[in-house]
């Protein structure tokens, strides 16, 4: 019979971990880059937009193409954020046996 104590024990723990995990995903930063690095978009932990970067170079040129490389940079971003917040998750949710139980997949 599976010791509920333990389980118990653990998913505090596990709830612990992630709630330390959710305060360092809110202090990451993330930058996306398109256009050879022209236009730059910082992103926070939350998918905030902190800064955005646009070369001189790049402002002679028309503005759809501009419009195209931000929207660009900035889907950059959100894909170097998931990958962040994935892997710190992971590292909050790894190790956890708890008995009696097994993890989807």
């Amino acid at each position: 019979m599976t010791d509920f104590t333990k389980i118990l024990d653990k998913a505090k723990e596990l709830e612990a971990k992630m709630k330390e995990s959710q305060e360092k995903i809110k202090n990451i930063k993330v930058e996306g880059f398109s256009g050879s690095n022209a236009v730059k978009v910082i992103l926070d932990g939350e998918g905030e937009m902190c800064k955005i970067e646009i070369s001189d170079e790049i402002l002679k040129e028309d503005k759809g193409i501009i419009e195209d490389l931000i929207v660009a940079a900035h889907n950059n971003a959100k894909s170097e954020l998931k990958s962040k917040t994935n892997e710190e998750i992971s590292k909050a949710a790894g190790g956890f046996n708890i008995p009696g139980f097994k993890w989807p997949l």
